[in-house]
């Protein structure tokens, strides 16, 4: 007579992390001639690089190169039709899921796309302006504090600063980008004041 099975459980199974080689989607705008100006726009949550670049037309100019890095997570948003043939796409920085591993991964892949892109520009003494717009506004403070690239100018773009940073800790380092906070009219007046707070408790003026 063969012994009873053991049936494994969740908390029987152990999880492990492999680093993998990614391949990263982006998009250039401008960049002709000597450039002074680097912005590196980061998208909101839900957003496509290439449908982001769109509203950033205006910040197209001679001697400015506009970089708009995609997250690396995509997904299907959310769809009424039973086939995601022709769901929309869109992507995500981070979820709660592996959340150390995805900070890290992001702040290196945006290190990565800068080295690439603009890293020559900045020895020639272009300045740096990197901008987060919604879930975009915590990649890029979290960016700017831990990542190896030097910015010049931080613009948070109607979004929430990560809760878990402890921005003062980083005062001297946000002090010369002179971070600008901009919030829509249309914001609740708690979230408005909850942000300027956090921010002027970081770098009191």
């Amino acid at each position: 007579m063969s012994a009873p099975r053991t049936r494994l459980t969740v908390t029987d199974a152990e999880q492990h992390t492999l680093q993998v080689r990614r391949t990263a989607r982006y998009v250039r705008l401008g960049g002709e001639g000597p450039v002074r100006d680097v912005y590196v726009c980061i998208h909101g949550y839900g957003q496509l690089a290439r449908r982001f670049a769109r509203d950033l037309g205006p910040l197209v100019a001679p001697g400015r190169l506009v970089l708009v890095p995609e997250a690396l997570n995509r997904f299907y948003r959310a769809t009424t039709t039973e086939s995601h043939r022709d769901a929309p796409v869109g992507a995500t920085w981070m979820t709660r899921e592996g959340r150390e591993d995805e900070i890290a991964d992001y702040i290196a892949y945006l290190d990565q796309l800068f080295a690439l892109e603009a890293a020559a520009h900045v020895a020639a003494g272009a300045r740096v302006t990197a901008l987060g717009f919604s879930q975009g506004v915590t990649t890029t403070v979290r960016w700017a504090v831990l990542g190896r690239t030097r910015v010049d100018r931080l613009i948070c773009w109607a979004g929430a600063l990560p809760h878990d940073l402890d921005l003062a800790a980083h005062r001297a380092r946000l002090a010369p980008m002179q971070p600008q906070l901009v919030i829509g009219d249309r914001d609740t007046r708690r979230r408005r004041q909850w942000t300027s707070r956090r921010m002027e408790r970081a770098m009191p003026v």
